[in-house]
């Protein structure tokens, strides 16, 4: 397609590239001519071979930029981001000390500030960029045992695995907190932990990652505070949908708004660009709201640090090394998709929200798929439905559907799968017979917002292969 001058995902990425490539080498020329080391030389013909092997390798990735491809939270980077990352990757940046990317270094605390402000947190909150939520998530339950060092955390049964992962390795005492049927964290249970007083910081999730779902922030929070607990929100998914939420977008549900709304009154919050922000991976970030925790970071080195007397990214940040390509890519994005409801990434949000609104909306009357529960986010759940009223039946027809769909040659349908106790199945669905405590479904993630007029398609393939399916299986 030719570049029309509009930055949209079909933008022709070649003169941009051209254009980037252009502008540092022209840099690199400024600061005068030296002689090239030969050991650094390759030869042509062997990266001709070596580049046409690795291309063809790149073929057997599964299609993420394309709407038939709705399983895992997988999309390729906005061509924005990809330009500002190639821009700044030529020069290779480490957003760890301003020694290492000045310019980077500056537009990384400019993105965190706009982070906090999409999120309604104080101008004084203190954060960083990371490599992903994992790390985000890591150095909040890190500062949440520096501050209550025998106390432990508290999160849901369906929040994201590494929160019990990162308080092994923190050597944190972790409580699981039962959920409700629909995947959020049951208050009344964790109250119930709360008065034990071992826990000192409770995690919600603003966005689960199996279903989708946004835990009782707002009614959480004051129960919290009367226990003397810190609250972290693991908003690597959802967070961005906050931006929404404060607008009261109709996309919303009234209680998901109020929800992420609350975000604002927490102590910290994880959340990844690399996601919803239309990064490449390697960009999460948190944020603290009380900004005296950078105490517990305070480190010297004897090699860094010394060019500025302003703040090191550095010295507030567990990580050392970190692209500075990252901050430049995700400063470069803000500048044209800005945070905003009506205009940047407020209206892909909204895309992705309508599109699972949509795709639920079908399945409700689908004779042979059924919505396990209706989304909150864009992340969906569903199964076919079996000959047989039994967990197993939708287990297996599940699994068959999962790998007949993905692996037909002529119009292929790329969906995920997940595990859920059979329990949540039968709130919606109580003639359901429980033979197996777990029972696999399937969930798609409909985060490219192209998948707003695509869920149509990918409802009448999955209903086509389910009934073929079925006829096979009565056969």
């Amino acid at each position: 397609m030719a570049h029309t001058g509009n930055l949209t995902p079909e933008m022709d990425l070649k003169p941009w590239l051209a254009r980037v490539v252009d502008a540092i080498r022209d840099w690199e020329a400024s600061w005068g001519p030296y002689p090239p080391h030969p050991s650094l030389q390759v030869d042509p013909h062997e990266l001709e071979t070596a580049l046409s092997r690795y291309l063809e390798r790149l073929r057997g990735n599964y299609p993420f930029f394309h709407p038939r491809y709705a399983g895992q939270m997988l999309k390729p980077p906005h061509p924005v981001a990809v330009i500002g990352y190639l821009a700044a990757q030529l020069i290779n940046p480490n957003n760890h000390a301003l020694d290492g990317g000045p310019p980077t270094g500056e537009m990384e605390k400019e993105v965190v500030r706009a982070l906090a402000a999409m999120l309604h947190l104080p101008e004084t909150t203190l954060g960083h960029l990371t490599g992903g939520g994992t790390m985000a998530n890591l150095e909040a339950l890190w500062v949440a045992r520096c501050l209550h060092p025998d106390r432990g955390v508290a999160f849901s049964r369906e929040a994201h695995y590494t929160h019990g992962r990162m308080s092994g390795v923190l050597q944190l005492e972790a409580v699981e907190v039962p959920t409700d049927a629909e995947g959020r964290m049951d208050l009344e249970a964790l109250e119930a932990v709360l008065r034990t007083g071992r826990i000192g910081t409770v995690v919600l999730t603003a966005g689960t990652t199996g279903r989708g779902v946004v835990d009782p922030i707002a009614d959480a929070l004051p129960l919290c505070r009367r226990y003397g607990c810190r609250v972290h929100v693991d908003a690597a998914y959802g967070g961005f949908f906050a931006l929404l939420a404060h607008a009261d977008a109709p996309e919303l549900a009234p209680d998901t708004r109020r929800h992420l709304k609350a975000i604002a009154d927490c102590d910290s919050v994880a959340i990844d660009p690399h996601k919803h922000g239309l990064q490449p991976y390697g960009c999460g970030a948190i944020l603290f709201r009380d900004p005296t925790v950078g105490r517990f970071y305070r480190h010297d080195s004897p090699y860094t640090y010394f060019t500025s007397d302003a703040l090191h990214l550095g010295e507030i940040s567990l990580e050392c090394s970190r692209a500075g390509a990252a901050a430049g890519a995700l400063w470069l994005t803000l500048q044209v998709l800005p945070l905003a409801a009506d205009r940047g990434l407020g209206p892909i949000l909204a895309a992705c929200l309508r599109a699972a609104r949509r795709w639920a909306a079908l399945l409700e009357t689908s004779e042979v798929l059924r919505l396990v529960q209706r989304p909150e986010l864009d992340i969906l759940t569903f199964y076919p439905v079996p000959l047989t009223s039994t967990a197993s039946a939708v287990d297996a027809a599940s699994q068959r559907l999962f790998q007949e769909a993905m692996q037909d040659a002529d119009d292929p349908v790329f969906l995920s799968v997940l595990r859920l106790r059979t329990e949540a199945l039968r709130h919606r669905w109580p003639t359901l017979q429980a033979d197996r405590p777990e029972v696999r479904v399937l969930r798609s993630v409909l985060m490219k917002p192209d998948h707003e007029t695509y869920v149509p398609h990918l409802h009448e393939r999955l209903e086509q292969l389910a009934r073929r399916i079925q006829t096979a299986t009565k056969a």
